[in-house]
Order: C-alpha cells, then structure tokens, then sequence
C-alpha cells in the first residue's frame, strides 16, 4: 500500500496495523524519518508532489523492491504539505520471510523515496524560504544498489 496524506499520522499504529494477522512473515521492517528543526534554522518544511504521478512512480520502485527482496508486503505512507520539526515526514514497513530481507528493503525503498521520488522540498526559517536538493550522500546512498546485485 502506498499512501500521500497532508495530514499528521501515528507511525505505531501504522505498524500494528500492518503487523496484525502476519501469522507466516517472519520478519516485520520499519522506518520512520522525521522532519528536523535544523537547530532553528528550518520552522517549517514543505513537500509537493502530483497526485496520481508520485505514488504511480514509487509504486513501480515498490514493486521492484517486492520482487528483488521476496518481500510478502509493503507500505508506505508519505506526507506532503507543511511539516512541522518532530512530525513524522515519511512511514516505511517491508514484511519478508527473513529479517535480512526486510531490513534491506527498508533501506533500499528509503534510499529511493530520499532521493529519486518525484518530491520537491522547501525549508522556510527565520533567514527565508530554499529548495532542498538530495546531497551528494543520498546519491551515494541509492547508487550502492546499482552496483548490488540482489
């Protein structure tokens, strides 16, 4: 399932929800990425997407995801909007039959979700409003598993 809210939402009772009924997973992963108030510097963040393009988009990485880590499931929820520091920005859970398989879908699907998802990020703080950019380590990050087979 894969899910864009401009609301709040609690990533513990995503994951119960997900987890119930899993009487044949072995293994439940989970990521919960919050926005940062950048030691004051950000009040707020701001996430656009198309409805309709992104979620096809990570849809088809999911997809991918499923299939090179024999996941059982996924979901993943994603805000966009305006964020507040401490609030939950993204929600991702991998079910497998193996933890190894499901801690490494995890960091595959949040690898691509940081940066290659058709998102665009705006931090406003006391100096302003920019645009955010994935560094050169999100790069890095995603290219890792170009270069790994699965």
């Amino acid at each position: 399932m894969i899910a864009l809210t401009d609301q709040p939402f609690e990533p513990g009772d995503l994951l119960s929800a997900f987890a119930k009924g899993r009487s044949e997973t072995g293994a439940i992963a989970t990521f919960t990425g919050l926005a940062r108030a950048e030691q004051g510097a950000t009040r707020i963040l701001e996430l656009e997407a198309y409805p309709g393009f992104t979620e096809a988009a990570i849809g088809q990485i999911a997809t991918e995801a499923a299939a090179r880590f024999a996941l059982d499931d996924f979901h993943i929820v994603h805000r966009i909007g305006k964020i507040a520091p401490g609030e939950a920005i993204v929600f991702v859970a991998t079910a497998a039959s193996h933890r190894r398989a499901a801690f490494e879908a995890c960091d595959y699907l949040m690898d691509y979700l940081k940066s290659r998802a058709p998102f665009w990020k705006k931090e406003t703080g006391p100096d302003g409003s920019r645009w955010i950019e994935p560094r050169d380590q999100d790069h890095a990050d995603i290219a890792r598993w170009e270069t790994t087979k699965p």
